[in-house]
């Protein structure tokens, strides 16, 4: 779709940021849907039309900047707290939320799909528009994410046929696939008014036609697929890196014209210097947005933190929390203003909220947290990393100006990178100011026939305006960032953010001498030749009123430092815009008559403030009517604090239940049931050994968890040693007993710089053997496989089909005839899911689900010091009594001496969230969902302790620690968690 020039004019002057960025028994959640904010996409069951041109999305003729944030469903298994992280993206002026639809997590068995409780797609779809989000939708069918596989399901390891290609058996099952997301997705598009997804991807950074001649035919299937099913927003592609895949025309579309994107992901270092790969880009480059001069500068996936291995090798032990040092607030200006600077208009965050890779889910290489140091933790409280994200979202919805921005002629700041844009149609002029050296840098920028004093911290990035629109005023320049302008009532109001302690000036264009009035803060004001100098430091939120100036409304400059712009909450109405001030967060807002209505959330005692149209003279905040008085700048004050969240008390964990497992290991368990191994041919990419048995566990349909193996040894059982070959991913390990004596553990190395992204980890464990008894009996060989799940696909060579478990088993000194027997995890939870279990004794036997008789089981105190090779189960309850009105986020610490060689399966309610690794780390904090955890009621908490018998294990100690609270909060559902049946 294209613009003239006069249309996107008369556009640009309308939008007041329609240029924006811009329980039921299957555990579907119970709610009412509060009304979204006005000016957000709504199903308002209108038609809409969803194009674009070589600037930006244009969205029912209105230019759309997307700022969105990447958050994944499946990591946060519990739907009542979806809506909690939506409210909160929304409310820090994010205008748009990116998912993946994992196939795997929605597939346990081929032609079996789940899209109940916390896999209801379409109950995700129906917040996101209640909560006013448009929806980046992006199923696949590969998604990497590192995901177990990279999305693909565990049947699919054991199919023929090379996946991400042309093959016809693959791509049988990939039009199954996206048949049943379809089917959903289509009723959810906002071109048909039921919904709010705006934008499709199809595959996932694919840049296989370099090893695959049929890529161009496999994205053309996809792209036909998913029209056919009725998908009519535009379609996407994400390229792994500014190559220029994929551009529109590279692949056959079946003759559809201007509904394809180019995107492509960006995850730099933070001591890389920002690169130009934008529409602007300079100096040679051919990648980036240049590469696609047509269609609008799109970032799918920019980085919002990094993702932390096993071993913590990258940040050093120190977890998600150097991530977010690293990759911080600074990080976040330098390299986000830049790709604005940039002409992109398309950018999505990844990850925004990162949640928890729970259960076996986690590709091989990272463990249970993917916190990645986003802006949203884990237990989902907002960071120091918001600041930025929350001042330019809602700069980018509330200014038209930043619309459609061209490069302008070059200015020059000493010791400072310069972007100078203007937007041709309304005259604003904008400068990001970039700061690449370790040391603070002071210095001048001409604008307008002046020389303003500018300061930019080391790494770090600001952005000026001048000749920017205020409602009816211009500014004409000013040395703070803008952050919105709305009307409220008979009032302008402008926000102008920067650092605390800051000394800004803010100009005002005033054809008469104006009234000027400071309500709060310390400001200095100058009126000459037209011109309103405003000189204040910024400290809190300073306040100065100006009216008189011939224009009939006045102004509100509200001059925020970063802190207190986060207390700043602009929402829109059907009766008009509300702006409020001072607590942690604000939910939704609602006007009926004289009332404003506020839902939101304090962490500590804070004021209500509140400018509202004409007419509203009465505030509720959570349900509460609160006293009010006017203030002097125009807003309705709260009478007294709104109270902070009350700190819950956390019981000490104790009472535990302990039994030792692993019967498996004794010659007389009765192994009848489980699967022969009589399998000679696999389509895995691991090769069968010659006259042995396929041993991998996928073909016998084990695809997660643990798995067991027993050899029956017959004939000449002698043996002096035994090698025995397996495949596990990254952190894997191996067990061996014989006629139950331990032979010993064999560990996948921690990886290290070099090799934490090396795919496939196989090894061969070899262990010298007793002599046989000599009476000729049968002799048991017993091999436990912690396999670490399915490596990524991301080169398309199928990687993902690597065996799991054995591999192969020779022996030295003899050559017994061996008869295998193999057991993993039991048929898939049908409430948890297939990632739920592996196939430890103690899961097949319902020992980590509520409701199981452990009475019998000995008492135990921690710390423990056991050594022996095996399995230890501890299993113990604990009540909770969180106040109904606090949204309290806990966690279960586990800690020990590091040089304790165990592993821990957490059980929650029978939910497995995750696995820690004494002697590897670096997690220790594993966040217990709220629904999952009873915080008004009694838990199940069970430890499934894997330990090599080489050092004394634990757990040591074990205990529930608080991650953050809030008074407030959303109503939250409990997650069915049933017990044993």
């Amino acid at each position: 779709m294209g613009l003239s020039r006069r249309n996107f004019s008369a556009l640009a002057g309308t939008a007041v940021l329609g240029l924006a960025l811009g329980g039921s028994a299957d555990g579907s959640c119970a709610y009412a849907a509060p009304a979204p904010p006005a000016g957000s996409p709504r199903p308002d069951r209108q038609r809409h039309t969803v194009g674009f041109d070589r600037h930006s999305l244009v969205v029912d003729g209105r230019r759309l900047v997307l700022w969105s944030g990447e958050l994944h469903p499946f990591r946060l298994p519990s739907p009542s707290l979806w809506r909690d992280v939506l409210e909160k993206m929304r409310a820090h002026g994010y205008n748009a939320v990116s998912i993946y639809v994992s196939w795997n997590y929605h597939s346990p068995a081929p032609g079996h799909y789940d899209f109940t409780g916390i896999r209801d797609l379409d109950l995700f779809l129906r917040m996101a528009a209640e909560t006013g989000l448009y929806v980046v939708l992006r199923p696949g069918p590969y998604i990497n994410a590192e995901i177990d596989a990279g999305g693909f399901p565990g049947w699919l390891t054991v199919t023929k046929g090379t996946a991400r290609t042309a093959d016809p058996t693959y791509l049988a099952h990939v039009d199954e696939w996206l048949t049943r997301v379809d089917a959903i997705v289509a009723g959810h598009q906002y071109t048909r008014g039921t919904g709010t997804v705006l934008l499709y991807q199809i595959e996932n950074e694919y840049d296989a036609f370099v090893t695959q001649p049929t890529g161009p035919a496999y994205m053309s299937h996809l792209y036909k697929k998913v029209r056919a099913d009725g998908i009519d927003v535009p379609l996407f592609h994400n390229d792994k890196s500014r190559n220029g895949y994929w551009l529109p025309g590279s692949f056959d579309t079946g003759g559809e014209q201007g509904r394809w994107l180019y995107g492509f992901d960006g995850y730099p270092t933070p001591s890389q210097n920002p690169p130009d790969w934008g529409t602007f880009g300079t100096g040679g480059i051919t990648g980036g947005a240049t590469a696609s001069p047509e269609t609008p500068g799109f970032v799918p996936e920019f980085g919002g933190g990094w993702f932390d291995p096993w071993g913590g090798v990258w940040f050093k032990q120190k977890g998600y929390a150097e991530s977010r040092r690293t990759r911080d607030a600074a990080y976040e200006r330098r390299f986000y203003l830049t790709n604005l600077a940039n002409g992109i208009t398309l950018h999505n965050v990844y990850m925004t909220y990162g949640g928890t890779s729970w259960g076996w889910l986690p590709a091989p290489v990272v463990y249970t947290s993917y916190d990645y140091g986003a802006a949203f933790d884990e237990g989902r409280n907002a960071t120091d990393k918001l600041v930025p994200m929350h001042q330019l979202g809602h700069l980018l919805q509330r200014v038209p100006d930043f619309a459609a921005l061209e490069r302008a002629a070059d200015v020059k700041a000493a010791g400072l990178k310069v972007y100078h844009l203007t937007n041709p149609d309304t005259g604003a002029h904008v400068y990001v100011l970039r700061n690449d050296t370790a040391a603070t840098v002071t210095s001048t920028l001409p604008v307008d026939g002046a020389d303003l004093p500018v300061t930019v911290p080391a790494r770090d990035a600001r952005l000026l305006a001048a000749g920017l629109g205020l409602g009816r005023r211009r500014l004409r320049y000013s040395t703070a960032q803008p952050m919105l302008a709305l009307t409220a009532g008979r009032r302008e109001i402008a926000v102008l953010t920067g650092r605390r302690g800051e000394p800004t000036v803010t100009a005002l264009e005033c054809a008469e001498r104006p009234t000027v009035t400071v309500h709060a803060g310390t400001a200095r004001h100058t009126w000459a030749d037209g011109v309103l100098r405003i000189e204040a430091e910024l400290d809190g939120l300073t306040r100065v009123a100006v009216s008189g100036d011939g224009v009939s409304t006045p102004l509100l400059l509200l001059l925020a430092d970063d802190e207190t712009s986060l207390r700043l909450w602009p929402r829109d109405t059907p009766s008009g815009s509300v702006l409020a001030y001072g607590p942690h967060l604000v939910r939704s807002v609602t006007l009926e008559g004289t009332t404003a209505r506020l839902t939101g959330d304090t962490v500590r005692a804070a004021d209500l403030e509140v400018w509202a149209p004409r007419g509203v003279e009465e505030l509720e905040w959570n349900g509460q009517e609160l006293d009010v008085e006017r203030t002097a700048s125009g807003s309705l004050r709260a009478g007294r604090e709104l109270p902070g969240a009350a700190v819950p008390a956390l019981p000490a964990l104790g009472g535990w239940r302990r039994r030792e497992e692993n019967p498996e290991a004794d010659p007389d368990h009765d192994d009848t049931n489980w699967r022969r191994a009589d399998l000679t041919v696999s389509h895995s990419t691991t090769p069968v050994p010659a006259g042995q048995p396929v041993l991998f566990a996928d073909d016998y349909g084990f695809h997660y968890g643990d798995v067991w193996y027993r050899g029956r040894l017959t004939g000449d059982t002698d043996a002096r040693s035994v090698s025995l070959s397996y495949s596990t991913g990254t952190q894997g390990l191996l067990m061996a007993w014989l006629d139950g004596e331990p032979l010993g553990t064999h560990r996948m190395p921690v990886p290290d710089n070099s090799t934490v992204r090396r795919g496939t980890w196989t090894a061969t464990a070899g262990f010298e053997l007793p002599e046989a008894a000599g009476d000729g009996a049968d002799r048991v060989l017993s091999v436990l496989v912690r396999r670490m799940q399915h490596d990524q696909d991301g080169n398309a060579l199928d990687t993902h089909k690597a065996a799991r478990g054995l591999t192969a088993v020779t022996f030295e000194g003899a050559g017994p005839e061996v008869r295998w027997r193999l057991q993993g995890a039991p048929a898939a939870d049908p409430v948890r899911g297939p990632q739920n279990t592996g196939g430890l004794h103690g899961e097949r036997a319902g020992w980590h689900l509520p409701g199981f008789a452990d009475g019998g089981w000995p008492r135990a105190e921690l710390p423990r010091a056991d050594r022996r090779q095996g399995v230890t189960w501890y299993r113990t309850t604990f009540r909770l009594a969180v106040d109904p009105g606090t949204d309290a986020s806990i966690g279960l610490v586990l800690d020990d001496d590091p040089e304790r060689a165990y592993r821990v399966q957490i059980f929650l309610n029978g939910w497995n969230m995750g696995q820690y690794i004494n002697d590897v780390g670096p997690q220790h904090t594993f966040v217990l969902p709220n629904g999952i955890l009873r915080t008004r009621g009694s838990n199940t908490l069970a430890l499934a302790v894997l330990s090599d018998g080489t050092t004394e294990s634990g757990p040591a100690r074990a205990g529930l620690t608080l991650l953050g609270a809030a008074a407030g909060g959303v109503e939250v559902t409990p997650v069915p968690s049933p017990g044993l049946s």
